[in-house]
């Protein structure tokens, strides 16, 4: 089964979601890039997660917001947009933190979930990761995730250690 197909069927994503999200940004010219669980699988070996984080350019926020709920569910909270479909058990956020605003400039372009998106480079993503796993505000289950991400990260890639604070490092099994 091809990754998307997949991941599809586990996202139980009948609405194509995804798909139309994508289309969207690229239709309007928005440039954009993954970031969190769904972009460390463009680097490491995919963990299965119904959760899609985006950042956006933040000059074309509202703009954005205004395209999406013409189509899609649009929900915002403190920290994000999150964008859904009845159809579709996948969960887009939208991170609003302006910290990653830069992370879209550095970008790659990698194969994620079977679709060829930009994501943030390596060193934004694990930079991200470190971000996540100390907000003391999130979730204990959600910092949990992210230090699994950073694990993943540095063990498939060891050079990226010498990056992670050591009050995380502490934190890894």
């Amino acid at each position: 089964m091809q990754a998307l197909a997949f991941w599809k069927a586990v996202a139980v994503d009948r609405s194509n979601l995804l798909e139309q999200f994508v289309a969207l940004l690229r239709t309007h010219d928005v440039r954009f890039c993954l970031i969190g669980g769904q972009a460390v699988n463009a680097y490491v070996e995919p963990v299965v997660s119904l959760d899609l984080d985006v950042v956006i350019a933040s000059d074309r926020l509202a703009e954005v917001e205004d395209l999406l709920a013409a189509a899609f569910r649009v929900e915002r909270f403190t920290h994000s947009v999150n964008v859904s479909l009845p159809d579709s058990d996948l969960r887009i956020q939208i991170q609003l933190d302006p910290r990653y605003g830069a992370f879209i400039e550095r970008s790659v372009t990698r194969v994620v979930l079977g679709l060829t998106l930009p994501v943030a480079c390596l060193e934004d993503l694990l930079l991200g990761k470190i971000w996540a796993a100390q907000d003391s505000t999130r979730r204990g289950s959600k910092r949990q995730k992210d230090l699994a991400d950073i694990a993943r990260l540095i063990e498939a890639y060891p050079a990226l250690r010498s990056s992670v604070p050591a009050d995380i490092l502490n934190r890894l099994v």
